[in-house]
């Protein structure tokens, strides 16, 4: 791409960001967008929040004509400080402390160890949402000397390095202060004392547990590694990443991402990459930090069980970055499916709102697709599919597997305009519908639709009468009645036979659900359908 080429006026928060990297960057080949965490427990839909904002950042990128190359680093030869409270086998993995992640055996029994049993869970459910990053694993970066170079630099920087950090510490940090960290050969824990390095390759420690010493070649050893705040900025060089964001404990003042810039700078002599401070995430209902350590975690399976994957890519596009939001698992879950369907009609042209908000909702849509809409790696606009897919309204879908008893196909069966082309579409919906609802809908919200076996309610002669003119109207009439007239109809039931509406309309709940409320009932019976109403109603005709 020239680099005279006028880029498109950004209408998104991920492409003033992408502007941002291209304009502070200059015009580059590729551009590196990176992200990261350790592996040391559930990685929850907090750390997701930097993942996906990285990956909308990177496609706005390649919508501007740039390609890019999206990195996801495992840091997975970190040290295992902490049993998160969520894990099986506590006791097992106490005995772990202080090894690298890598080395901790997995509790579930199911990888090779309990770092990759972490990494993979996230995996399959990254590639769910539209997310292929290129993974680097950093144990076997470091296991394979690959930094050995970048290890001796931080050594001959270690008082520039200190100095650094001790600017942002209340406590100086001692004269014995190394800038790397030994994973020690005999028991496999950190817990060693650095002695000596020769000035070029050879380190020197000491096992605590034993008293050895032991002399380690930095080229040939993968024993040794750089602590976080060097660890990072020497990484940034290392890939030549333009664009990593952070959380705001990294962004506060003093924090990791001021130190690793320093570093970065005095170091290594690269510039520290564009990023940007992006918000907590907690759980509606609960408040706080979402914390794997705490055990509170709701990691992204868990969000894809009540969310398909384009909505849960539509939570975080359509939320800025440096804005802290809850995820929901109430209600509010039927707002956040409407709120989508919305925004899918004003992209087709459905719906028609003022033109400065279609811009906004139809590029929040775009990059809420698991499948790339927008453009392609040079610039040049993706089609647009012709037609909208058939959108299954998410109250009336709950409603309709409610009446099935969760029988998803027969639920589907209910929507005639529903295409074979769209239905694996709808069905996706359909079981996070079924799981919202058998997990955290109200109790309120659940019914079970009565099958006419059952023993018959009790009624006054009056409500009786008042249910038997509904029954005949609908089994003579339910075709020429709208909701709302099937509605003013049962009103008028009501009073002609003495009785105040609200009196029949519980017992009619109490008639289909066994419940004294329910949904809108005129519409619900024609959910339920005539045949089916009427079988339900015969013993009291």
């Amino acid at each position: 791409m020239s680099t005279n080429q006028q880029l498109p006026a950004p209408n998104h928060w991920a492409d003033v960001n992408a502007h941002k990297i291209i304009r502070t960057k200059g015009e580059k080949e590729r551009y590196t967008c990176a992200s990261g965490i350790t592996p040391s427990g559930t990685v929850h839909i907090g750390n997701f929040r930097e993942i996906i904002s990285v990956d909308l950042v990177a496609r706005a990128l390649q919508d501007h004509g740039r390609q890019v190359r999206f990195l996801y680093s495992w840091d997975d030869y970190d040290v295992f400080r902490k049993v998160p409270k969520n894990m099986p086998q506590q006791e097992m993995l106490q005995q772990y402390l202080r090894y690298p992640i890598t080395r901790v055996p997995d509790p579930f029994g199911e990888h090779e160890s309990y770092a990759r049993h972490n990494e993979a869970v996230l995996e399959v459910q990254l590639e769910r949402v539209g997310i292929n990053p290129e993974y680097i694993y950093q144990a076997g970066k470091y296991q394979a000397s690959d930094y050995a170079k970048d290890i001796r630099t931080a050594l001959e920087h270690r008082e520039t390095i200190r100095a650094i950090l001790n600017e942002h510490r209340t406590t100086p940090l001692p004269d014995a202060w190394w800038p790397v960290s030994v994973f020690s050969e005999e028991d496999h824990t950190d817990e060693v004392d650095i002695l000596s390095w020769d000035g070029e390759w050879e380190l020197t420690y000491r096992t605590r547990s034993t008293g050895s010493e032991h002399r380690v070649d930095l080229r040939t050893t993968g024993v040794v590694k750089l602590p976080w705040r060097v660890d990072w900025p020497m990484r940034w060089a290392y890939e030549q990443v333009d664009f990593e964001p952070a959380g705001k404990e990294h962004h506060s003042a003093g924090g990791s991402f001021d130190t690793a810039r320093e570093v970065a700078s005095a170091v290594y002599n690269y510039e520290a990459p564009v990023t940007f401070k992006y918000d907590f995430i907690s759980i509606k209902g609960q408040g706080g930090k979402i914390s794997s350590s705490l055990g509170n975690v709701v990691d992204l399976a868990d969000a894809l069980e009540i969310y398909q994957p384009e909505i849960v890519r539509y939570l975080f596009a359509s939320s800025r970055p440096n804005a802290e939001f809850a995820i929901s698992f109430d209600l509010d879950v039927i707002k956040i499916y409407e709120d989508y369907d919305r925004c899918e009609r004003i992209y087709y042209g459905v719906d028609q709102v003022k033109e400065n908000r279609a811009q906004k909702e139809r590029r929040i849509y775009e990059l809420s697709q698991v499948d790339r809409l927008g453009h392609t790696v040079d610039g040049t606009p993706l089609p647009q599919p012709e037609d909208m897919p058939f959108q299954v309204p998410f109250r009336h879908l709950c409603n309709m597997l409610l009446i099935s008893a969760g029988n998803i196909e027969q639920a589907l069966d209910s929507f005639s305009e529903l295409k074979p082309e769209h239905r694996d579409r709808a069905r996706v919906r359909a079981a996070c519908a079924w799981n919202w609802i058998q997990k955290y809908a109200p109790e309120d919200f659940r019914f079970t639709l009565k099958t006419g076996d059952e023993p018959a309610v009790v009624l006054t002669d009056d409500i009786a009468a008042a249910v038997r003119a509904v029954a005949d109207e609908v089994e003579q009439r339910l075709h020429e009645h709208t909701e709302k007239s099937l509605q003013d109809f049962m009103y008028t039931a009501a009073r002609s036979n003495g009785v105040e509406p609200v009196d029949l309309f519980t017992n009619m709940y109490r008639i289909l659900i066994a419940k004294d409320a329910g949904p809108r009932l005129a519409g619900f019976i024609f959910t339920i359908g005539r045949e089916r109403f009427l079988h339900i109603l015969r013993s009291y005709r």
